[in-house]
């Protein structure tokens, strides 16, 4: 008999989740992890702890600002000893949170990296004990990205930093670097330009964010410029020297024309790619495509008989929410259950101030496809509650069917608009029309209200506007 039902390997977001529904489902379930650590690049270098730099940051930023505005009288001052250990201190609490959760609904965790030799055979190297050889019936495979490379730009995580250094500074540098305009260069630039860092994005595009709204991402643009991050557009980085500072040498791409920039932290954020190294993909007969992305079906399913695959390493957005979906079907239907993801409802969100987040399509999309549709939208300037709060910068955008009026993509910057969005992430999955949300009560004074009222856009008009 095998040692287990299922092994996954990976312990982020899709495989911890993955493991731990499984086992609800009564499965015996084992997850190799190797880090030392549960919670994937999410919980360790990721998602949570830029979450605790960004909130405190934003904090002073505030107490800089708008604090003296509402009489409230501080001069702050940074100790970066502190703000890292509180950051630490929240990793610390959700990694451990997780390993308690697996004792809980007893899932094995196996410290130590693993190596599929073949279907139902798993190998794990592990720092302590002998390597092991275990069998399952089922293997999911969710070991994440990790940040992609640029030739020229050789990282050491002191001073040239992916996301996973520039996270751990222990001083603010006077100057940074950021090379991509991406998710995660906007984010930790937005840190540290709040904590009084001078800093340049240097993007590939000619746009910041490619893929958002277009009109969502020039006003983007704009704020962040107004809050002191300087942009370079259309230019590509071919190297990084090393000196007494570092030099950023980059070509314009409209003109061909060379410049360079000195810094003293480059952080690369040019995205992430599928992490397989040392897997045993390609010995056990799994199909990958030429970028290194795992082929499913729409089961998850490999080409490998009891091999799924999941998150990061799939096709699609590389978003935690994604994968901890995934990780909840793949388990169901290998339980033999009707695991489903609407990958059209999954919402993306930018967690800078003020925040940026979308579901479903974009006007560009809709355009392109051809289909009639209207806009609703309603500024943050006219809602009481973002008045109150000094947040008015943004909008609220509805895409809704021209006929139907059935909801198509929502699109936000402003206020909290990550936890904004999630009203039509529940609306859309209800097949809702605009009008749904525009008769739909919504409490007064609140940053809602800005919801209902860019619903209420796309029919007679808005009351506030």
């Amino acid at each position: 008999m095998a040692d287990y039902d299922l092994i996954v390997i990976g312990g982020g977001p899709g495989g911890y989740v993955c493991a731990i529904r499984a086992a609800q489902l009564g499965m015996k379930v084992a997850c190799v992890e190797g880090r030392g650590a549960l919670g994937g690049t999410c919980l360790n270098v990721g998602c949570i702890p830029s979450k605790a730099l960004l909130h405190a940051s934003h904090l002073y930023s505030e107490a800089n600002g708008h604090f003296a505005e509402m009489g409230i009288m501080a001069q702050p001052t940074i100790d970066m000893i502190k703000m890292q250990s509180y950051r630490a201190g929240q990793v610390d609490q959700l990694t451990g949170g997780v390993a308690f959760l697996f004792k809980k609904n007893k899932v094995d965790w196996i410290d130590g990296w693993g190596k599929i030799e073949g279907p139902g055979k798993v190998s794990v190297k592990t720092a302590v004990d002998a390597d092991k050889s275990l069998t399952a019936k089922h293997i999911v495979i969710a070991t994440g990205s990790e940040p992609a490379s640029l030739p020229g730009v050789d990282v050491d995580e002191q001073r040239v930093v992916t996301s996973t250094g520039g996270l751990t500074l222990k001083s603010i540098p006077k100057k940074m670097v950021v090379i991509g305009a991406g998710v995660i260069g906007l984010e930790l630039g937005s840190v540290w330009r709040r904590l009084g860092t001078e800093v340049q994005v240097i993007e590939y595009l000619d746009q910041i964010t490619p893929g958002m709204d277009l009109e969502v991402c020039k006003t983007f643009e704009k704020i962040l410029t107004k809050q002191g991050l300087q942009f370079t557009l259309g230019a590509a980085v071919q190297s990084v020297e090393k000196g007494s500072r570092l030099t950023v040498r980059y070509k314009n791409r409209k003109d061909e024309t060379e410049d360079s920039v000195e810094a003293d932290v480059v952080l690369l954020a040019t995205g992430r790619k599928p992490y397989t190294a040392g897997l045993g993909l390609e010995e056990a007969g799994v199909k990958m495509t030429d970028r290194g992305v795992v082929e499913t079906d729409a089961g998850w399913r490999t080409n490998v008989d009891g091999i799924y695959a999941i998150g990061d390493v799939t096709t699609g957005p590389m978003l935690a929410h994604k994968a901890e979906d995934e990780g909840v079907a793949v388990a169901e239907t290998i339980a033999g259950q009707h695991g489903h993801v609407n990958y059209g409802v999954i919402p993306s969100v930018i967690y800078t101030d003020p925040e940026v987040a979308s579901v479903g399509q974009t006007e560009e999309q809709l355009a392109e496809e051809g289909r009639a549709y209207k806009v609703g939208k309603f500024p943050f300037l006219a809602n009481g509650r973002a008045k109150a709060h000094f947040a008015t910068d943004g909008f609220a955008k509805v895409l809704a069917d021209k006929e139907t009026d059935r909801i198509l993509g929502v699109h936000v910057i402003g206020p909290s608009a990550g936890e904004l969005i999630h009203e039509y992430c529940v609306a859309m999955e209800f097949g809702a029309a605009a009008e749904d949300i525009a008769r739909t009560c919504h409490a007064h004074p609140t940053l809602s209200e800005a919801m209902r009222e860019a619903a209420m856009a796309c029919g007679d008009g808005a009351i506030h506007m």
